[in-house]
C-alpha cells in the first residue's frame, strides 16, 4: 500500500495539502501521521502543551512527537551543541519503530498554525537517515480544521517495529568551526531565520547573549509563511534569491536559535526548488556557548 502513496508524492515534494491527505486517508494507504505540535519557543509555559493539544484533539491515526523528548536531545547532554541539540542517534531511531516507521513508510508530519517548526525539524531528521517519503502538512492542524474536518480524541495504539535502520548524514549539516572557517567570505552563504530584533540584538528572550553570527543575513522564517502556509514557491524564491547574490546553494547555511526554525527554512527552500543549503543545527544557542567567538549587533536609528 506504501508503493500507492510515495507514487503520488512528486520528486522533491515536501507538503501535501488537506484534500491530498483526506483523499489519501479515504483510500486506507500505509501512512503514519504525526502531530509535532510543542509550546512556544519563546514566553515559557508549559512544555507539555503540544501533548496536551494531541491529546485533545488529533488528525485520525496521529501520534505524537516531542519536540525537547523525541526531537532534540537534552542540552545539558551535549555541551556547546545549542537549546536543541540533534536527538541520540539511538533513541531517535528507536522512537520511529515505536512508532511504526521503517523505510516503507509515507510519513506525514503536521504542527500548529504557527509556520510547522516542529513540523520541519522531525521532516528534517528523516530526511538526514535517508528517508524521502515524508512530507509536512502545508497550514498544519488549524487548516485540516478550517476545511471542516473532524479532529479524533481516540489514542491511537500501533504495532511497534525494531529501531529505524540508519544513520544522520553529517555531510548535511554543519558545526560552529564550519562557520567560524567562512566568517571572511561575502554575505548570502549564512541566513539566520531569527526574528528582526533578536537577529540585531535589540531584544533577547531566550538565550543569554544578543546578535548574530557577522556577515548573516537575516531572513525571518515567519516572512515566508501567510496564514499559517508557506508561500508559493515563486514568492519564496523572490525573497531568498536577492540575498544569495552569487552564492551557489550548495554552500549556504541556514540557522536560528536553536536549530528548529533554520529546518523551517530549509523546507521552505526545498518547496521553492533551491536545493542543497544545509542547516547548523547548534545555531545561535550553540555559536554563542563559546565567548570566543565573534558577536555582530545592528545598530538603531
Amino acid at each position: 500500500m506504501s508503493a500507492t502513496a510515495v507514487s503520488l508524492l512528486a520528486p522533491g515534494q515536501v507538503l501535501i495539502d488537506v484534500p491530498t491527505l483526506r483523499a489519501w486517508l479515504h483510500a486506507g494507504l500505509r501512512l503514519r501521521l504525526i502531530d509535532a505540535r510543542c509550546a512556544p519557543a519563546i514566553g515559557g509555559g508549559d512544555r507539555a502543551a503540544g501533548r496536551k493539544a494531541w491529546q485533545a484533539g488529533h488528525l485520525p491515526g496521529a501520534l505524537h512527537a516531542d519536540l525537547d523528548q523525541d526531537l532534540a536531545a537534552p542540552a545539558a547532554s551535549a555541551p556547546g551543541q545549542g537549546r536543541h541539540p540533534l536527538p541520540e542517534q539511538a533513541a531517535f531511531n528507536a522512537a520511529l519503530g515505536r512508532w511504526g516507521i521503517d523505510t516503507d513508510t509515507t510519513v506525514v508530519v503536521y504542527d500548529a498554525a504557527d509556520g510547522s517548526m516542529a513540523a520541519a525539524r522531525l521532516w528534517w531528521l528523516l530526511r538526514l537517515l535517508g528517508h524521502q517519503r515524508v512530507v509536512v502538512l502545508d497550514g498544519g492542524v488549524a487548516a485540516w480544521s478550517a476545511a471542516g474536518l473532524a479532529l479524533d480524541t481516540d489514542i491511537p495504539v500501533v504495532a511497534g517495529l525494531p529501531p529505524y535502520p540508519g544513520r544522520f548524514d553529517r555531510q548535511q549539516m554543519v558545526d560552529a568551526d564550519q562557520v567560524l572557517a567562512r566568517l571572511g567570505q561575502g554575505p548570502g552563504w549564512l541566513l539566520d531565520a531569527r526574528a528582526p530584533a533578536r537577529f540585531a540584538g535589540h531584544s533577547e528572550p531566550v538565550d543569554p547573549v544578543a546578535g548574530h553570527v557577522p556577515g548573516a543575513l537575516n531572513l525571518p522564517y515567519a516572512t515566508l509563511v501567510e496564514q499559517g502556509r508557506l508561500l508559493a514557491p515563486e514568492q519564496i524564491r523572490a525573497r531568498v534569491l536577492p540575498l544569495l547574490g552569487a552564492t551557489e546553494l550548495r554552500d549556504v547555511v541556514l540557522m536560528c536559535g536553536s536549530g528548529v526554525t533554520a529546518c523551517h527554512l530549509l523546507l521552505a527552500l526545498e518547496h521553492a526548488g533551491l536545493h542543497g543549503a544545509r542547516v547548523y543545527p547548534g545555531s545561535w544557542s550553540g555559536w554563542i556557548a563559546d565567548s570566543l567567538r565573534p558577536v555582530a549587533t545592528t545598530a538603531t536609528g
